[in-house]
């Protein structure tokens, strides 16, 4: 049986998280130059902002910000927040045209990681969050944290 391949994350997107309801997840391979790659390897990506674009039935990473790899020369370097395009099955791709379609749907990045040697992007069909949302999960969190804190309090009493 062959191994389980390691994961290794490189840029989280929490911001995304608090900012949309995710309704769905898949998962995308990347299109990427060698200096790219380096630097993704190195943990240089910054997800912020980054969004999906379905252009002539081909999926657009926009946004994404990955660092110019220092060691190579200026001329093998690539553009830090160049469009890269996404691998999806052509019927992904369709759905999610068809998800984006609809109002107040979008495609975000949730993470970008390395899967063995190829890198890899979640991504996440979202709605996004009015603002008494955010304050609703906000403080539910709060709520959590000050039961599981009364709670250790009441543990270490008896």
């Amino acid at each position: 049986m062959p191994e389980k391949l390691p994961i290794q994350d490189i840029a989280v997107n929490r911001r995304a998280r608090h900012d949309y309801f995710i309704e769905e997840t898949l998962e995308a391979g990347i299109v990427l130059t060698g200096s790219e790659i380096k630097s993704l390897r190195a943990g240089r990506a910054n997800l912020r902002g980054s969004y999906v674009r379905i252009e002539n039935g081909e999926a657009w990473l926009i946004d994404t910000h990955i660092s110019p790899y220092e060691q190579s020369g200026t001329y093998f370097n690539h553009e830090p927040t160049r469009p890269r395009k996404l691998l999806l099955h052509r019927k992904e791709i369709e759905r999610l045209r068809g998800k984006q379609a609809i109002k107040g749907l979008t495609i975000v990045p949730l993470r970008l990681y390395i899967k063995g040697r190829r890198a890899k992007i979640e991504l996440g069909v979202a709605r996004g969050k009015k603002l008494y949302d955010k304050r609703e999960a906000v403080a539910e969190r709060d709520a959590r944290r000050q039961i599981e804190r009364a709670l250790r309090e009441h543990r270490k009493r008896y």
